[in-house]
Parts: C-alpha cells; structure tokens; sequence
C-alpha cells in the first residue's frame, strides 16, 4: 500500500521508478498543498535544500526555492557552477558528497544524462533530479500531470499531444513514461530527425497507446491537450540543422481555429518561437498556471521525501 512512508527518504531520479499508484498519491499530497502555499507553513523548518544547477534555469530552480521556503525551510546552493569548486577541476561526485554535508536534500539539473543517478549512488542525503542532460526531468512530469489534473478533472480517457523536439526534450521523455500509466491516447508529434528518442518508446510500447506523426494541424481537432516544446538550439552540434528545424511548429490564433473549444495549451517554457503571444489570452493557454503547480508538486515531493507528511 502507498503511503507517505513510501517516499521518505527516497531518491527523485526518473519517472520510470513510480507506478500509478505512487503517482497518485504524489498528485494528491500537491492537492494538500495548494492550502499550504497560502500560508506560513514550518513543515520544513530547520532543514535545508541544496540547490545545485550546472545548467541554465528559471522554473526550476526558484520553484524549488520557493517551495522550499513557503514550508519553512532554507536553501543553499547556485544557479551557475561558476564560482564553484568546479571551476577548480572538482568532481560531480565529491561536489554532491561535499553538499550532502551541508543539506538535508538535493535538488540538482546537470548536462550529463548519468548525474543525478551517479549523485544518487554517492550522496548521503536524498536526491531529486532537476533536468539531466536530454535524459529525464521527472518533477516537471509530475507537474505537468497535476496540471492536468487539475484542468480537466481527470487524465484518463484523455487524447495527449507531445509536440516538438522529442528527442532532445527531457521534458517530454519524463511525461511520455508517465502516462504510460494512465489510460490516454498520445501522438507524438515532430519532425523525423526530432522523433521521441527510442529508450523511451521502449518504456512504453504495449503499456501506452501512442502514435507517431510530423502533422500537428491534422490531429489538432481531436486534441484535448497540446504539450508544445521548443526546438532546443543547445543540444544540437550543427547550427544548420537547428536552423533547419526551428520553426517546425508554430502555434498562434489562427493555428488554434482548428482545436476544440476545451482545448489546453501547456509549455514547459521558455518558448522561443513556437507559441505566439497572440494565444497568451485564449482559453486554451494553460503555460503560465501551469508553472504554478511546480510549487505545489515540488512542496509535496520535499515534504514527503523529508517525512514531513
């Protein structure tokens, strides 16, 4: 039976380690937290949260903060290796073992796919995995689900569109596994250089009903949910293939005439280009409340994994 025992003291590292249960009592304990944001909370006080991003970040990083802080605890950590030990030549693994002394949790995004299970092996306190490299983001999954959750009531019985660069956006290969435990159908949506990356589509073949396809105008009447991406310009080594591919997907108010009139938008952000400003005051943008539920996910995942609920 899942409880908040499950979680105490776990490691956050990839969706492919939670099962629907488990997710579903992660999403509640977020519901439990929308009451919580309100207010002053000590839920978490006297303990501290390692913030350690060796890549770029807004969301994530300051909605771990934020979480943090709004249950009482601190943060300690950077938002650039530069200035680190790093810089000096110090290693990923003595980094997290230095910081394990210092903290109570960590929460960290890295370029390489194998940091956070490498953290994971060597910290002595829990670890969660903030974005590593184009492998995973699992909190951003899990935000995203409670965003949809929340929007339309349920997840289940739900038609799903992951649009854009699948084989580099960690965001998309962390949700794609998760709704392999729901009962959704999922199009995958992007060019074929771009197309979802093959581990994942051997996490869920015969667990998720997907498709595959370059053609989100086609699809787009059926959709009950669009998940744009950006074309990732730092992932790719050649500049022209970027420049090739970036404009893969635009999705303004014209473009959405076609969607139904309960259509959600979501966007893990930044965009670029993909989502014109033009949408940003239609009924179907849902990106910018979707950040707000990273506070109330990452509360929960910090209470929980801390045993404070």
């Amino acid at each position: 039976m899942v409880n908040a025992e499950t979680f105490k003291g776990r490691n956050i590292i990839s969706m492919r380690e939670f099962d629907r249960a488990e997710i579903d009592f992660v999403l509640d304990t977020a519901d439990d937290m929308v009451k919580l944001e309100q207010e002053r909370s000590d839920l978490l006080k006297g303990k501290v949260l390692a913030a350690l991003f060796f890549e770029p970040s807004t969301r994530t990083r300051l909605s771990f903060e934020s979480a943090m802080n709004r249950l009482g605890g601190s943060v300690i950590g950077f938002a650039t290796p530069a200035g680190s030990s790093v810089e000096k030549g110090e290693s990923l693994a003595d980094t997290i073992r230095t910081v394990s002394q210092y903290s109570d949790i960590i929460a960290m995004r890295h370029p390489d796919e194998e940091s956070s299970r490498m953290a994971a092996k060597v910290a002595s306190v829990p670890v969660i995995n903030g974005g590593s490299g184009p492998w995973e983001h699992p909190t951003q999954a899990l935000l995203d689900l409670h965003t949809i959750r929340t929007a339309k009531g349920t997840i289940d019985g739900l038609n799903i569109a992951l649009a854009g660069d699948l084989k580099f956006g960690r965001t998309t290969h962390s949700l794609a596994v998760a709704l392999r435990n729901f009962d959704v159908k999922c199009h995958f949506v992007s060019p074929d250089s771009l197309k979802m990356r093959q581990d994942v589509i051997d996490d869920v073949e015969g667990k998720l009903d997907y498709t595959e396809t370059e053609d989100l105008k086609s699809i787009l009447p059926e959709m009950d949910i669009v998940y744009a991406t950006r074309i990732q310009k730092e992932r790719f080594s050649d500049p022209a293939d970027y420049e090739r591919l970036k404009d893969a997907y635009l999705i303004d108010k014209e473009f959405l005439r076609g969607a139904k009139e309960d259509m959600k938008l979501m966007h893990p952000l930044p965009r670029i280009n993909e989502i014109s400003t033009d949408v940003d005051d239609t009924p179907h943008a849902l990106y910018f409340k979707q950040m707000r539920h990273g506070i109330y996910l990452r509360m929960a995942l910090l209470a929980l994994v801390l045993g404070a609920v």
